[in-house]
């Protein structure tokens, strides 16, 4: 090939005749970054690294220094069954956010929440949206003489319970209707805004029909709750929110007493057999991280634990 020739053929590659060839990155990034198209495209080896989110307190001093509290802009769940201290800690959340005098939001989906409780735990109702769920339906209503489903609940909704078709069948306790309500109303709180906390519990909801919320629903929860002050917080019985939770936090219990002689000790095997010799004086809660995304995560589960006391009745 003539020196004339060579010399064209690095123009027509962008190259300069006397200078040496770029390593092959660099000019796949000088190529991309000529094109048209691609200029304000950013390659991802240069993009700035999201700044981690803002902590609260989630009332609970061992807890906090578990998880380092509860991120801001960010979907975290607590799962456990029932009597494993998720609403004692739900009730905590609350109230340390009603002290920080934060409007909160608590979407009800088994209108379960006992306001006694709830102002023991030191919880400003004036600063509380309380939604319970499982009431009458919004919307039009199918008629007796053309029994067609309500188009208002299917397109509106992001829970995908009732799918075109579907015939209505009379609601019982244990329905998906309050869950796709819950669901609902959850939606309008996130895309409305001005809340610091809005917590959803579905912890008396059976976990067969938690389980088949759509995981586009908790992406788009994620999504409405992303870099806004808004920590939101979910209440199951098993983990139902996947990749979608920032922070997954499992509870599980033991009962305490105190025996014939004064002691406190463990009664959770011993309940059956001789419950007449302990006084039941409250639960050992231990929490568990299944699953954060906040930091990297230890090579085993880190738990630690705390105790609730027993009120006196009457």
């Amino acid at each position: 090939m003539s020196s004339s020739s060579l010399c064209c053929a690095e123009m027509a590659l962008g190259r300069l005749p006397g200078f040496l060839p770029k390593s092959g990155p660099a000019l796949v990034l000088e190529r991309l970054s000529q094109m048209p198209r691609l200029v304000a495209v950013t390659p991802a080896s240069r993009l700035e690294v999201r700044p981690a989110p803002e902590m609260v307190s989630i009332g609970i001093r061992e807890l906090d220094s578990l998880t380092g509290g509860l991120p801001r802009g960010c979907l975290t769940e607590i799962c456990g069954p029932a009597s494993s201290g998720r609403t004692s800690v739900l009730l905590a959340a609350l109230a340390a956010a009603t002290r920080r005098e934060e409007s909160c939001a608590l979407v009800d989906a088994s209108d379960a929440l006992d306001p006694a409780s709830a102002a023991a735990s030191g919880i400003e109702f004036g600063r509380l949206l309380w939604v319970r769920c499982g009431g009458a339906d919004v919307g039009p209503q199918p008629s007796a003489v053309s029994p067609r489903p309500s188009a208002f609940r299917h397109q509106n909704s992001p829970s995908g319970f009732d799918p075109p078709g579907a015939r209505p069948e009379r609601r019982s306790p244990g329905s998906a209707f309050p869950v796709e309500q819950a669901l609902r109303v959850t939606d309008l709180l996130l895309q409305s805004g001005g809340f610091g906390m809005v917590a959803v519990d579905l912890g008396d909801v059976p976990f067969r029909i938690a389980r088949r919320i759509p995981l586009t629903s908790w992406f788009r929860f994620q999504r409405a709750v992303e870099r806004t002050p808004t920590v939101l917080l979910a209440i199951t019985q098993a983990p139902c929110t996947q990749s979608c939770a920032a922070l997954s936090l499992k509870l599980r219990s033991s009962a305490i007493g105190r025996n014939s002689s004064g002691k406190l000790s463990a009664i959770g095997s011993q309940l059956s057999a001789c419950s007449h010799t302990h006084l039941f004086e409250g639960l050992k809660i231990e929490g568990e991280i299944l699953r954060s995304r906040l930091e990297r995560k230890p090579p085993q589960s880190v738990r630690t634990g705390f105790t609730t006391k027993a009120m006196p009745v009457g």
